[in-house]
């Protein structure tokens, strides 16, 4: 039996000021986001089956069809056999929501070299792999979140992914952020419609 459980109160609940009010900006956002996509977890489930979801860890890594109120967690074994704690990406419906995407080169644990630019060109690289394997492309992206180490390499990683968005832009939010996972100065997440 899996049973999953959630509080939808945040970690700043026992103020006496809401906690909506008392959280910096950027965690706001973050616990609304996680409220949402964490929403329909806060029930009891007896299997997997019962809740539509699926996993999917495939040599192919080709994408395939999805019950509209399911979630299948995308993998391959290259990326689970980096020992990462996460998915690559999930799907729900036709929306395709990626991990965050550092720097790194396939199969490696390290960011490449070169400095913003470099990192910002090899994670979006990253993003456009995923995306494609998963039946999507940069095109398709609707929402992107970019976490920057240094708010002032903001101009130079902005002239890369440019580049990657040269039609309509998707949404985009932004921070800058302390102690990116790998050392990288940059790491960006998105969601797409997929199918």
């Amino acid at each position: 039996m899996i049973r999953r459980t959630t509080s939808h109160r945040p970690p700043t609940a026992h103020r006496s000021a809401p906690a909506h009010r008392c959280a910096p900006a950027h965690r706001r956002t973050a616990w609304a986001l996680a409220l949402v996509l964490l929403a329909p977890a806060a029930c009891t489930l007896e299997s997997k089956e019962d809740a539509g979801v699926a996993t999917r860890d495939t040599a192919d890594a080709r994408p395939g069809p999805t019950a509209s109120s399911g979630v299948e967690h995308l993998s391959t074994p290259e990326h689970d056999a980096l020992g990462l704690p996460f998915s690559e990406a999930v799907r729900v419906g036709n929306m395709l929501y990626l991990s965050g995407q550092v720097g790194t080169l396939p199969g490696a644990m390290a960011v490449v070299e070169g400095g913003i630019q470099a990192e910002t060109r090899q994670t979006l690289e990253n993003i456009r792999t995923v995306l494609e394997r998963w039946g999507s492309s940069m095109d398709r992206v609707v929402k992107c979140t970019v976490m920057i180490d240094d708010m002032a390499e903001w101009p130079a990683m902005n002239e890369v992914y440019v580049e990657y968005f040269p039609g309509p832009k998707p949404a985009r939010s932004a921070l800058g952020a302390d102690g990116l996972a790998l050392g990288a100065k940059v790491e960006i997440e998105c969601w797409a419609t997929v199918g």
